[in-house]
């Protein structure tokens, strides 16, 4: 979800995979994976809902995403170390979206480096300094934000790039030009586990007044290709490849129909309707389908 542009949103409204999940708290994926998965309550004071997760290495932690501010990513602290001691030495965006990076300050105290995809860490830089107060001003409460700050990553990759944790590696790859410009994916190839931020939602409908089309489709396709037994998305639950499918069938009918309605000349409210009779149900994030056709196929 967009810093600026998914803020004006809040005014128009598995296998192998040992998953134990307690009430609250990380579920656990696999060895050494853990992660927040099937977060309900899609509502700024819960980050949208966003998962986050952490990658636990002989010597070394690595955190993917860190919600929307400094006490929701307190709490993400809170429940990491109910998983492990272990010095927190690296934080990756997905993206820089204000739900997935606006807590990267409380990890940054720590001593944690943050890394993204480089287009994405140039354009919170460019943003930095109007971010929090739009958040403000776009309806986040002042009180979610409290003792939040920028915290730019510090370390960017183009292509690929690797981080070793100790009897573990976290593969960085990028999935630019798809829900933001510079969106990663992050690959536990031992663990045979994938986060992709948002390029995947499930079970949850999209943001992607941001996205470009052609290109998401070849990250969905990507993603595909690794083969992962657990993927864990930026939204919904733990998810498989039929999910990373039905994506790709959400994207495609929904750009197509909102940019034929919209060439036609119909209003807002005529191609939500369309919309909502043709795409796939699902059970979270309905009032989006409105803001991606204001914010993407109807935007002067």
């Amino acid at each position: 979800m967009a810093k600026r542009t998914c803020l004006v949103l809040l005014t128009v409204v598995l296998g192998f995979f040992s998953v134990a999940r307690a009430e609250e708290g990380l579920t656990k994926i696999a060895e050494d994976v853990y992660s927040y998965v099937d977060m309900k309550n899609g509502s700024p004071a819960n980050s949208f809902a966003a998962n986050a997760g952490i990658v636990v290495g002989r010597d070394a932690v690595l955190v993917v995403d860190t919600l929307i501010s400094a006490k929701e990513a307190e709490r993400l602290l809170a429940d990491i170390r109910k998983v492990t001691d272990k010095p927190i030495r690296y934080v990756v965006n997905t993206h820089t979206h204000l739900d997935h990076g606006f807590g990267n300050c409380v990890f940054a105290k720590l001593g944690a480096v943050v890394i993204a995809q480089e287009r994405d860490r140039e354009a919170l830089e460019k943003s930095a300094g109007s971010a929090l107060k739009n958040a403000v001003a776009f309806g986040v409460a002042e009180e979610l934000l409290q003792g939040t700050t920028i915290a730019v990553p510090t370390v960017s990759f183009t292509d690929k790039a690797r981080v070793d944790l100790g009897g573990i590696a976290v593969e960085l790859i990028s999935a630019a030009s798809s829900h933001t410009a510079g969106s990663a994916l992050v690959w536990v190839p031992s663990r045979r586990v994938l986060f992709t931020g948002d390029v995947l939602f499930t079970d949850f409908h999209p943001y992607l007044a941001e996205g470009e089309i052609a290109g998401w489709l070849k990250a969905l396709d990507a993603v595909s290709a690794l083969d992962a037994g657990a993927i864990v998305p930026g939204h919904g639950p733990l998810s498989a490849k039929k999910d990373v499918e039905d994506m790709k069938a959400y994207l495609v009918t929904f750009d197509q129909k909102a940019r034929e309605m919209a060439a036609a000349g119909a209003d807002a409210d005529a191609i939500v309707a369309e919309l909502t009779k043709i795409l796939p149900a699902r059970s979270q994030g309905e009032w989006m389908i409105g803001a991606n056709v204001k914010g993407k196929y109807l935007a002067k």
